[in-house]
Parts: C-alpha cells; structure tokens; sequence
C-alpha cells in the first residue's frame, strides 16, 4: 500500500510540474515573442522616423556620398540608441556607426535586406561576427519612386531581452520547484487521504484471509470506499457467523464420533482414509495417524475388511457382514459398509461402520449354554424322579425295603430339584442385579466364628477340621447375609472336595493401601483333591464343574462360585483362587473396608 501511495503521489507530481512547465514554456515563448515583436515595431518606427527627418536621402544615395552616410550613422545612433547601416542598393555598405564601411562584406545577401527589398521592410534576428552577440536587424527600403535606392538598417544588441528572459526562465524554474514541493506535499496528502482507507480495507482482507473474522473496517467516509468497507464488514459478519456455526457442528460431530461406541471409518473418492473415531482405533487395534491420508488396502487393514471394501467400491450397493479380528484382541466385528454418491451417481467414497459384537455373541453362546445346561440339570432329577415313580407303580410298593429306599431317592432329587431352581432364581437375581444390599459394619471375628458353627455338622461327618484366624478388631461394611452366603458356598465347596481328616481353615488380615488400611483379604482354604490348572479360568461359570461325577454326588448345583462371583462384585471387591493338585484350594477375596 505505501509503494501504491507512493506511485499516486508521483503521478499528481508529474501531471501538475508537467501542466506548470507547459505554462511556463507557453508564457516565457510568448513574452519573448512580445518583446521581439514591440521592438520590431519600434525600431521600424525610428527608421521611418530617420528617413522623414534626413534631408535629402534619396539624392545621397544616388550620388553613393559614403562621408556623408558615415557622418549620418554616428550622429543617428546617438539618438537612436541603436547601430545604423547605410546600405546601397547593391549590398555595398555607405556607413556604419561602430565599424568601417569599406571593410565591411555585401549586404545584399542579408535576410533583412532580401525581405526589405521585396516587402519593403525586412527583419532578422543572428549573430553578429562584428558585435560578438546576438543582434536584431530591422532594414527599409529607401525608394525613389518605385525604384529602390538603398536601405537604411537599425540593429540593436538583444542581450537585455536575453537578460530579461533568462531571469524570466530562472523565475519559472524557481516557482515551478516551489510549485513541485507545494505540489508535492499536496500529492501525498491527497494520496494518503485517498489510499488510507483502501490501506485499512487491504489490512482486514489480509485478516479475514487469515481466518481473523472479528476484524473490521473503521472508516467515516460516505463515499464508494466507505461503502465498500462497509460491505466488507457485512461479508466479516457473515463469515463469522458461518464459521462460527460450522466450528460448532464440527464440535458436535467430533463429539458425537469421539464418544460413539460403534466405530467409524471413511474413504474418500481417492479410496483414501479421511477419518476414523476412537472407537475405530479401539476395534482395529491401529492409531488413526498411521492411516489418514493413505489408501485403504495400504494401511494395517485387516485382510477380510479390505476384500469387504473392495467389493463395496466394485458393485456400489450397501454391504452388511461379520468378520473375525485378532489383533489385539480375538473378537467379533459387524461390518456395515454404505457407499456415498452425488446426485448423478458420482462416485464421493464410502463409510464405514464397525460394531464389536463379541460380547453379544459370547452372551448368546453363554444363554444357550445355559439353557443346555439348565435343561440337563433339571432333566436328571425329574428323570430320576419319573424313573423311581413308575416302578413303584409297577408293583415295588409291596415291598417295604425297597418302596422306602426308592421313596428316599425321590425326596433327595426332589430336594436336590429345588436346590437347582433355587439357585438359578438366586443366580438371576444376582446377575440382573436385582439384590438390594443392605450395607452394615460386621464384626468380622465374631462372623467368622458363627458361619463355622453352621457348618460344623457338615464338617463332623467327615472329620473335617475348621479353623479360623482372624484379628478380633477387625471390621467391614458389607451386606452380612449376602456375606455369610459367600462364605457358606465356599466353606460348602471347601468341605465337599476335602477327603476325610482334612482342614478347612478361614483367615483374615488387612491390605495397606498407601499406608491405609482400604481393603481386608480373605483366604478360605481346604487341604483338598485340587483344581487342575486348565480349569481354573472357568470354574466361576455357570454348571462348570471339575469333576462332574463327584460334583453330583456331593449334590452340588454347578452354580455356587458363579453366585459367589457375582455377590463378591456387588461389594466392589475381587475373588481369585490358587490351587494345587492333591494339596488344596485357596479362594481368596478382597473386599472395600468401606463401601462408596
């Protein structure tokens, strides 16, 4: 903008020290010309003056009487103020006031002689050899009639004309500098005045190119510019406004995709990668930065995903499919692929729309599971049940001994029945998380101790030793009926897989968290047949069971330790197990001194 300034200041320069040096030119011509002209006039004047006054011109010239011209010449240039020149008609020169005739050339070559012969007077304007500067020559025609007898020529020295007019070119050149500084000084004001505000325009542009919408043009003119910084202002509003508006569902959508469970991928035109959510990372098991900007076949996709998109991009049509995916984890992805196009079917790319679906289908699997499991488990007794029924029907009634012992199957897989609905029930209780927990302190010493008590029956009838270790002021905040059914399931367990003469023993000790006391572990403990080590990952589930033969024998449900899991995650707290073969189990618990 200052070059622009600059250039607008030098160009008003130029055309004003142009019109001015025109005028200058124009007046400094005419007034010389205005002087030539008057003297001109004068000295013609004074000729005609001389040749009324001389007697007897005309007769001298005839007699060619150079004395008498010579006389004349000097006497007349001292009332004329000017050199006068006697000159025949012939060009010989009669007298001359400042030289000697007789080594004087013709005149009759001369331009003043040559126009004052045809015209009558004639006038010239040279340099004089004799005289050494520049002189003007004004000649007459001397007639006798209409011949003509001589010339009588005035000349005058124009060096105060000179003078004259170079003090006049002196004065312009003056003025016309003073005229350029004037106008000089008014050229950047008038150029600053006009390009200041086109400047303050240029400087918001810039901005709004930049993206700095709050900028604006602050100008008070009402003329086209102040419109257009007017309307430069109104199209910043607008920006602002829109960008505004796009930043806000930028933030929208990146929180939306950010926070999506499903994850997103899409490709553009190019097939290259252009977003991909958090999600989409979690599922793929790659950062997003490895991928935008590359071709999809080019980044770590996996091999099943790439022959998905391929087809997707080849037949243009939606495509819904399950892939398996093992890195970094083994799962279940659906696959949802929508191929976007513009109005003329022009081919814009595809999004892409992954579900992890392994926890469904593992749910799916585990319910039907369940329901296998449930049916077998409930299948068994009633079998039994049916099987015992009809024999006694058949005719066993007449024997007491056996309707007695067939009797008492019945009532134990009866009862065995109602055990397995009962846990189931409890089982769904736990897992909908339909059990209110009634948070209390329990003392956990005296808990211990009374949870053995109840199971010293079960326990005597094998010789089972219990055993407790616990700190007499130690407590919890638990929910003390669910907590004494954790404990009977698995002093229950301890007791059933313990041979005869064993020991199940409780302990109980504090956990530092930080130097706090947060957690208490609980160790429950039997010297019995063991978990081997492949099953220990799954004994928590549902009708999982070591050894199912000993486990219907001991008339267990399959369903205990999965209760016991699900009671010790209400608590907030964790349950492990270590087990050798032949020497024993040990579950361990961990439980929150204090519930949130």
């Amino acid at each position: 903008m200052n070059k622009f300034r600059t250039r607008l200041a030098v160009l008003f320069i130029v055309l004003i020290g142009c019109s001015v040096l025109c005028a200058g030119l124009f007046v400094a011509v005419m007034l010389e010309r205005s002087h030539l002209a008057a003297l001109q006039e004068s000295m013609k004047r004074e000729i005609q003056i001389i040749l009324a006054t001389v007697p007897d011109s005309v007769n001298q010239f005839k007699s060619r009487n150079g004395a008498f011209f010579a006389e004349q010449a000097v006497y007349l240039k001292q009332s004329a103020g000017a050199r006068v020149t006697y000159i025949a008609a012939d060009g010989t020169v009669f007298g001359d006031s400042d030289l000697d005739p007789r080594g004087m050339d013709n005149h009759a070559d001369r331009q003043e002689v040559r126009e004052a012969m045809e015209s009558g007077t004639g006038y010239s304007k040279r340099h004089s050899d004799s005289t050494g500067g520049n002189m003007l020559y004004v000649a007459m025609a001397v007639r006798d009639g209409s011949d003509v007898v001589g010339y009588l020529r005035l000349s005058m020295g124009l060096g105060e004309i000179e003078k004259t007019i170079r003090h006049l070119w002196l004065g312009l050149l003056g003025g016309l500098l003073v005229v350029f500084c004037i106008a000089g000084l008014i050229s950047f004001r008038v150029a600053h005045q006009l390009t200041r505000p086109i400047d303050k325009i240029t400087r918001v542009a810039r901005q709004i190119t930049k993206m700095n919408y709050k900028s604006r043009v602050y100008l008070r003119n009402r003329d086209e510019i102040g419109q257009l910084g007017q309307a430069i202002n109104t199209m910043a509003d607008s920006l602002q406004q829109q960008m505004h508006r796009i930043l806000e569902n930028e933030s929208r959508l990146s929180g939306v995709l950010d926070n999506m469970v499903s994850g997103v991928v899409m490709i553009d035109g190019d097939e290259r990668i252009v977003l991909m959510n958090r999600s989409a990372e979690d599922i793929l098991g790659y950062d997003s930065a490895d991928s935008i900007g590359k071709r999809y076949d080019g980044a770590k996709q996996p091999y099943e995903l790439i022959q998905l998109i391929k087809h997707c991009i080849e037949s243009g049509e939606r495509i819904r499919d399950e892939i398996n995916l093992y890195f970094p984890d083994e799962r279940i992805v659906e696959v949802n692929l929508v191929p976007m196009k513009a109005v003329e079917d022009e081919w814009l790319g595809l999004v892409i729309v992954l579900h992890d679906i392994t926890a469904i289908r593992r749910l799916e699997k585990m319910r039907s599971e369940f329901v296998a499991n449930v049916s077998h488990e409930l299948k068994t007794p009633v079998a039994a049940v049916k099987g015992f029924a009809e024999t006694l029907l058949a005719g066993a009634m007449n024997d007491p001994e056996i309707a007695k012992s067939f009797l008492q199957i019945i009532y134990d897989e009866s009862e065995r029945l109602n055990r397995l609905i009962g846990d189931i029930l409890e089982l769904s209780k736990v897992e909908s998380k339909r059990v209110p927990l009634q948070f209390s302190p329990v003392h956990l010493s005296s808990f211990v101790g009374k949870t053995l008590d109840m199971m010293r029956s079960a326990a005597s009838k094998k010789e089972i030793g219990l055993e407790m270790q616990v700190d007499p002021e130690l407590y919890i905040e638990a929910d003390e009926d669910r907590l004494r059914q954790i404990f009977i399931n698995l002093l229950s367990n301890g007791i059933n897989y313990t041979p005869e003469g064993g020991k199940v023993k409780v302990q109980v000790e504090e956990v530092a968290v930080e130097g706090e006391i947060e957690k208490i572990r609980i160790a429950i403990s039997d010297t019995g047949i063991g978990i081997p080590k492949k099953d220990l990952p799954r004994i928590f589930e549902r009708f999982y069971r070591v050894d199912k033969a000993r486990s219907r024998s001991s008339g267990g449900t399959g369903l205990g330790l999965s209760i016991v899991k699900h009671l010790v995650e209400l608590h907030k707290g964790t349950i492990r197990v270590e087990s050798d073969i032949g020497l024993g189990s040990t579950f361990i618990l961990e439980l929150p001194v204090i519930q949130s």
